[in-house]
């Protein structure tokens, strides 16, 4: 039996780019329950055999995903063979694994079949903490060597480091991650009498920009995917901050997704649909269509710069980007998605061998090879100024530039707090879905979502 076992299931091309699209992280808006402190993990011997379990939603994914993974998995292996990793995508039967995450951990948990390590979105973290049972690394491992680790090689982003925190303490290393950005056709616009050069810097001149292009080439403008229940809120949180407004007030007590500023977003974005700018489209669709050529615009992921760029190098046209677009004047508030490792384990063994793990897959090396085969933004960002990393591939990759300068005015996606954050996340999603999609009234609309929701919100987010 090999090393390295593998459970992955492959899905199509398009969506392994919608899942990764879709996946969350940030900031929870309410502190976890303090979890009880843990005993040190002892360091392993040089040959003391363990196993681990690793659960992760890109293992789901096909193509770049999961062969990279595979990849480095190969790599943790050869230089520790005395650790066997089986590496498993979450169960469950949804299209986009990262949705499957949460709960296919908390059904493996009330088996005691739970996996040792798993990657979870960080709008999932507090419910990772209270009721995944995540550990402290501060407490397995220490402090300083979590530290150690964030400062070893090329540092972590000082906003990206401390994602995976509650009250200071420090659950889970930050993985993958990216921002959302403006990708577009440059042969659509230079067809359109547009100079993509120049591109939208402001949602107005997007409109204008979208309607030239399908005035001119009969192709569909621009879309903007952060108005689908299958997109999650990342998206979206950045539009609304962008014009002034929060989903959830800044001490996590209420609902504010249908204060005006997040109203007056939304109506943008029906504007942009029933204006023509935008197409009614799915997320598979749409990312779809940007692939092939035939969109001028699409607001998405930087996870899927790999996916677009293969696309246009078959298609025959060419890819260029730009950073999130803003209200007038009003600076763009770029927010995060992806996901941090946590060790869930109980078992001390294997919680050196997790802890082992998961420092490889945030090494240096691992996003040098991540970045590079995937467009997952390195969170060492020096890497992309190091002639021996990733200086030459981001230069022939614009877009990483994009989102390295988009990361000193980031905001963390913030998370619904309670038991019921998912529910009260779709509510407000699938809201915003009826508005951008079926042109329901805006105000009207989040209201009612935003009522609904208060309902499931944890007395004064107590637990």
């Amino acid at each position: 039996m090999p090393r390295i076992l593998r459970q992955i299931a492959l899905a199509a091309v398009t969506a392994t780019a919608l899942a990764t699209a879709g996946c969350g992280f940030g900031a929870p808006a309410t502190t976890a329950a303090p979890s009880a402190p843990v005993a040190r993990a002892p360091e392993l011997a040089p040959d003391q055999p363990v196993s681990l379990v690793f659960e992760s939603y890109n293992l789901g994914q096909a193509g770049p995903w999961s062969d990279t993974f595979t990849e480095l998995l190969d790599q943790f292996h050869a230089e520790h063979p005395n650790i066997t990793v089986t590496a498993q995508k979450p169960q469950g039967a949804s299209s986009n694994p990262a949705a499957d995450a949460v709960s296919s951990v908390q059904t493996q948990l009330s088996t005691g079949t739970a996996p040792d390590v798993v990657q979870l979105g960080f709008s999932d973290m507090a419910f990772t903490v209270d009721q995944l049972r995540a550990k402290p690394l501060d407490d397995l491992v220490g402090a300083d060597t979590v530290q150690a680790h964030f400062d070893a090689g090329h540092p972590f982003a000082p906003t990206a480091r401390t994602l995976a925190q509650v009250d200071g303490r420090t659950y889970g290393i930050p993985f993958v991650f990216s921002t959302p950005m403006l990708y577009l056709n440059a042969t659509l616009f230079a067809q359109a009498g547009l100079d993509p050069a120049t591109p939208p810097t402001t949602w107005d001149e997007v409109r204008r920009a979208a309607l030239a292009i399908r005035a001119a080439t009969g192709k569909d403008g621009a879309y903007v995917d952060c108005v689908t229940t299958t997109a999650k809120d990342w998206c979206l949180q950045s539009i609304v901050r962008s014009n002034g407004g929060r989903v959830l007030s800044e001490d996590g007590a209420r609902l504010t997704y249908a204060e005006p500023p997040a109203v007056e977003a939304v109506a943008m974005l029906q504007d942009l649909v029933t204006s023509g700018a935008a197409p009614k489209l799915t997320q598979q669709q749409a990312v779809e269509a940007f692939t092939r050529g035939d969109l001028g615009m699409v607001l998405e992921s930087s996870s899927v710069q790999g996916t677009f760029a293969e696309g246009a190098a078959g298609a025959g046209w060419q890819l260029t980007g730009t950073a999130v677009p803003s209200f007038g004047d009003r600076p763009a508030v770029p927010t995060n998605s992806g996901a941090a490792l946590y060790v869930i384990s109980d078992d001390p063994a294997r919680q050196r061998a997790a802890w082992e793990l998961i420092t490889f897959l945030t090494s240096d090396r691992a996003y040098t090879l991540i970045a590079q085969k995937i467009g997952y933004l390195p969170l060492r960002t020096g890497l992309v100024d190091d002639p021996a990393a990733l200086r030459s591939w981001a230069a022939q990759n614009p877009t990483v530039g994009i989102n390295v300068a988009q990361l000193d005015r980031m905001e963390p996606w913030v998370a619904f707090p309670g038991d019921d954050y998912l529910q009260i996340r779709d509510g407000m999603m699938d809201a915003v879905e009826r508005v951008v999609l079926q042109g329901a009234d805006p105000a009207t609309t989040l209201a009612e979502a935003q009522q609904r929701g208060t309902a499931l919100m944890p007395a004064q987010n107590g637990r």
